[in-house]
C-alpha cells in the first residue's frame, strides 16, 4: 500500500501534467483558429482550378498531344505515395489514421507486382514506416509548415515530385493525408496527383452544359501551364488540410488527457485521505490501548 508521502507526490505530478496538458490544449485551439481559416480560404481556389482543368481535361481525352501529367505513362507499374504526417505527437490517432492507410495501400501494391516509392512529409511519419518499410523511403522532408503552412513550401515539394516524374521514377502519384472536418472528426483522405483524376464530382451546369467554347491558346498549352501548378495547389491544399486535422486531433487529446488528470487526481486525493484517515485512527487506537493498560 503507498505512504502518505507516495500518494503526494503522485498527486503532485498529475497536476503538473494536467497543467501542461490543458496549455497544450489552448495553444492547439489557438493554431486551430487560424489553421481554419487558411482552409476554408483556400478551398474555393482548389475546387475551381479543378474544375477547370476537368473541363479542359475532358476536351482533351484520347487526343494526340496530351501533356503527360494529364495522360499519364501508360503504366501503372511503380507508385509514388507521399505520405504527409506531422513532426510532433501528442495529437491522438492524427498520424496512425495515415500510416495505417499507408501500410495498407503498400500491402497491396506490393503483392500485385507493383512498386512503391515513399516519400515522408514530417517526421512521424518517417518515423512510423522506417522498421518495415524503410527501404521504400526515397525522400523525407521535415519541418515542413513548422510555423505556418506556406505555398512555397508546396510548390518546393511539387517540382521535387515533378523532376522524379519526368525523369520516369514512377507513373502514379498518390499524397495520403488528413482532410479537415471538425476538431473531433478528421478523415483519411488518398488523393491522386499524377496523372491528373478530377475529385470534386461536382456535375456541370445544365444552364451551360451545352455551350461550345474557344480556348485561347489552345487547351494544350493552357494544360501545360495549369496542371504543374495545380499540383502545387493541390499539395498546399492538403498540407493546410492536414495542419487543421492536426490542431484539431491535438486539441481533442489534450482535452480528453486533462479531463483524465482531473479524475485522476480526484481518485488519488480520495485515497489519501482515505490512507490518512486509517493512520489517524490507527495512532488513536494506540494512544487508547495504551492507556488502558495503565
Amino acid at each position: 500500500m503507498p505512504s502518505l508521502k507516495d500518494l503526494r507526490n503522485r498527486i503532485r505530478s498529475v497536476r503538473s501534467t494536467q497543467k501542461i496538458t490543458s496549455a497544450m490544449k489552448v495553444v492547439a485551439a489557438s493554431r486551430l483558429r487560424r489553421a481554419v481559416e487558411q482552409v476554408e480560404a483556400a478551398r474555393p481556389y482548389g475546387q475551381r482550378m479543378e474544375r477547370v482543368l476537368a473541363s479542359l481535361a475532358g476536351r482533351m481525352a484520347g487526343l494526340p498531344g496530351a501533356p503527360p501529367l494529364l495522360v499519364g505513362t501508360g503504366k501503372e507499374e511503380t507508385h509514388l505515395l507521399v505520405v504527409a504526417t506531422s513532426d510532433r505527437g501528442l495529437a491522438g490517432g492524427f498520424n496512425a489514421s495515415i500510416l495505417r492507410e499507408t501500410r495498407r495501400r503498400i500491402r497491396e501494391l506490393l503483392p500485385a507486382g507493383r512498386t512503391v516509392m515513399v516519400l515522408t512529409i514530417g517526421r512521424k511519419g518517417r518515423d512510423g514506416l522506417r522498421r518495415d518499410y524503410g527501404r521504400l523511403i526515397h525522400d523525407s522532408l521535415t519541418e515542413v509548415g513548422r510555423r505556418q503552412v506556406s505555398f512555397d513550401e508546396a510548390r518546393d515539394i511539387a517540382q521535387r515530385i515533378l523532376v522524379l516524374y519526368q525523369a520516369g521514377r514512377f507513373d502514379v502519384a498518390t499524397i495520403i493525408y488528413n482532410r479537415f472536418r471538425s476538431a473531433m472528426t478528421q478523415i483519411v483522405t488518398a488523393q491522386q496527383l499524377i496523372p491528373f483524376a478530377a475529385t470534386s464530382g461536382e456535375e456541370v451546369d445544365p444552364a451551360v452544359g451545352g455551350a461550345i467554347y474557344e480556348f485561347e491558346p489552345s487547351e494544350e498549352e493552357i494544360l501545360s501551364e495549369l496542371l504543374p501548378k495545380n499540383l502545387a495547389v493541390q499539395i498546399y491544399t492538403a498540407l493546410l488540410e492536414n495542419a487543421a486535422s492536426e490542431q484539431g486531433a491535438r486539441m481533442t487529446a489534450m482535452d480528453n488527457a486533462t479531463r483524465n488528470a482531473g479524475e485522476m487526481i480526484d481518485r488519488l486525493t480520495l485515497n489519501y485521505n482515505r490512507t490518512r484517515q486509517a493512520a489517524i485512527t490507527k495512532e488513536l487506537i494506540e494512544i487508547i490501548s495504551g492507556a488502558e493498560a495503565l
